[in-house]
C-alpha cells in the first residue's frame, strides 16, 4: 500500500488541479477509495483552497473592475509623438542659449580637454629594444623554434610534431 500512496502523492496535486490525464484519474480515484491518508490529504487542499477563496472573493466584490481597466489602459497607451511643427517649435525655445554666449567657454572647456587627451592618446611607445634571435628549424619528424633573448638571457624552446602525412598512392 505505502508504494502505492507514493505513486498517488505524486499525482494528487495535478488531481487536485483536474490537470491528470484519464488513465491517472482513473488510478487515483481507485486510489482514494481504499486509502484514508490520500483522503486526508485531498481534504487538506481543499481546506486550504477555500481559505485562500474567500478573502480573494470578497476582495473582488469590493473591487471597482472598470476603474481598475481604465488605469491599466492609461498605463500601457503609447504616448503621441509631436509633429514636426512641435519638434520645431520646441527647438526654437533653446534660441536664447545661443544668443547669451555661455556655450563660448563650455566650446572651449571641450576643445582644450580633447586637446590634452589627443597627446596622451597619440603619444608614441617606443618600440622593445631588448635584441633578439628566432631560429626555426624543419625536419621530417619534429619542427623546432628556439627565441634567444640577449638582455634578459633567456631561451625559449618550441617542440612540435610534424604532422602525419598521408600518402594516397594511385
Amino acid at each position: 500500500m505505502k508504494d502505492s500512496c507514493s505513486a498517488v502523492s505524486t499525482l494528487l496535486e495535478k488531481y487536485f488541479d483536474q490537470e491528470v490525464t484519464d488513465g491517472e484519474k482513473i488510478f487515483v480515484e481507485g486510489h482514494l477509495q481504499d486509502c484514508p491518508a490520500c483522503r486526508d490529504t485531498l481534504g487538506s487542499m481543499e481546506e486550504i483552497r477555500t481559505f485562500i477563496r474567500v478573502p480573494v472573493e470578497e476582495a473582488v466584490q469590493k473591487e471597482e473592475f472598470p476603474w481598475v481597466w481604465q488605469k491599466i489602459e492609461k498605463e500601457i497607451r503609447l504616448p503621441e509623438r509631436p509633429s514636426w511643427w512641435q519638434t520645431l517649435w520646441s527647438l526654437e525655445n533653446l534660441r536664447p542659449l545661443f544668443q547669451r554666449r555661455i556655450w563660448i567657454p563650455a566650446l572651449t572647456a571641450i576643445a582644450v580637454l580633447l586637446f590634452v587627451t589627443t597627446q596622451f592618446l597619440i603619444k608614441q611607445t617606443p618600440s622593445y629594444s631588448d635584441p633578439s634571435v628566432v631560429e626555426y628549424v624543419e625536419s621530417d619528424a619534429y619542427n623546432v623554434m628556439v627565441y634567444e633573448s640577449e638582455k634578459s638571457n633567456a631561451t625559449v624552446i618550441w617542440l612540435f610534431e610534424a604532422p602525419e602525412q598521408n600518402s594516397l598512392t594511385s
